[in-house]
């Protein structure tokens, strides 16, 4: 990646955090983990965190390692001499960890819930002449949820037509940007952020300042239902002036 984001940011969830999150993704037993598939998926998203210069904790490419491992394990036969009590699953050591950590963080979410209950409803907007009054209640959503909803703007966005300079496109920058548009507003669309994107340049420093921006504590991101629309909220606080070396 270019010179011109001059920021690299740290990952705040974990590698346990992405295979849950590519279990609840495909819709997958978790004591049933189809490892090729997850292997396939998990690698994608190693690659576009590395596409978007994030900082990869090296316990993500452990994780890699151990799955490809798994994965290859998976593939012998089995030790047909060997009694069935001692022919353990390869999956057996990986599944434990995840149901442990899995349990973890329904319980730390569940005291947060209690916490910060009065930020999980907000009025919508009316949509055209439509006048409702209904809430819309939203969950969080992880790094990962962030990054699967930006993969598909990704994915629709045109070639590169122009080189952006530091001068003209800077993550500090957006991150102001960002912060004025969410002023006066209550929840904005996490796909309004990239609407002026003319480049892929353009939308990956957007993707990067509104990480930035959460990372912080400045915004949060919130989902209507699972895989559904993405809002940003803004925190009551202002924007530090050094919040970045960008």
């Amino acid at each position: 990646m270019e010179e011109i984001y001059n920021i690299k940011i740290p990952v705040f969830e974990g590698p346990l955090d992405l295979l849950l999150h590519l279990i609840r993704e495909n819709k997958i037993d978790i004591y049933d983990i189809p490892i090729a598939i997850i292997t396939h998926r998990y690698l994608q998203y190693i690659k576009i965190m590395k596409e978007l210069d994030l900082d990869i904790a090296g316990e993500f490419l452990v994780m890699a390692a151990t799955l490809i491992h798994i994965k290859s394990r998976m593939l012998l036969p089995p030790d047909e001499e060997a009694p069935p009590e001692e022919q353990e699953d390869p999956r057996h050591e990986l599944i434990q960890k995840l149901i442990e950590y899995q349990a973890f963080k329904e319980a730390a979410l569940s005291l947060r819930q209690r916490e910060d209950e009065w930020t999980r409803v907000f009025q919508r907007e009316p949509l055209s002449d439509e006048k409702d009054d209904e809430g819309i209640y939203l969950s969080d959503v992880n790094l990962f949820d962030l990054l699967e909803a930006f993969k598909k703007i990704l994915d629709t966005s045109p070639p590169e037509v122009a080189t952006i300079t530091k001068e003209t496109l800077t993550v500090k920058d957006k991150m102001s940007l960002i912060m004025e548009m969410l002023e006066g507003q209550e929840a904005v669309r996490f796909e309004e952020f990239f609407k002026d994107g003319i480049t892929r340049s353009q939308l990956i420093v957007t993707f990067i300042a509104l990480l930035e921006l959460i990372r912080l504590g400045l915004l949060r991101a919130y989902q209507e239902k699972e895989f559904g629309n993405i809002w940003v909220i803004k925190q009551n606080v202002d924007l530090p002036a050094n919040s970045t070396d960008s």
